[in-house]
């Protein structure tokens, strides 16, 4: 199997995964491995704007405002940390951030210049493969 694939079963595990521990349904998720590895979550409705959980595999975890379609979603706070945090440490995170608390709108370090690498994500992503 190649790392592309290795990579999307890991990946959809791990969505998985966060998704049960955020207390998000299946249909409110979505992934994807292209040229880069990205994931969405729709975090529950509360009042004020839509808000979604979403992860790059360049920059990690964060929660941004949902957005029109052609605009770009607006970063409301960044997980600081691993790339792939436990679920229950991203469940943390999205609960503080929807209880009010602080965040910071970009990752304390500078997203790589160099493109993802897939085998090292695959790897980490392993463990989350059925």
């Amino acid at each position: 199997m190649d790392d592309a694939a290795l990579l999307a079963l890991g990946l959809a595990g791990y969505v998985r995964a966060v998704a049960e521990e955020v207390g998000v349904p299946p249909e409110g998720t979505e992934f994807e491995v292209a040229d880069t590895t990205t994931a969405y979550l729709a975090l529950p409705e509360r009042p004020g704007p839509d808000l979604m959980l979403v992860w790059s595999g360049g920059h990690g975890w964060s929660v941004a405002v949902e957005t029109r379609p052609s605009e770009p979603p607006v970063t409301v706070a960044h997980l600081d940390g691993p790339l792939v945090p436990p679920p229950e440490v991203v469940a943390r995170f999205v609960a503080d951030v929807l209880a009010g608390g602080p965040g910071r709108p970009e990752p304390s370090a500078p997203e790589p210049s160099a493109p993802e690498d897939r085998r090292a994500l695959a790897r980490e992503l392993g463990g989350y493969a059925p």
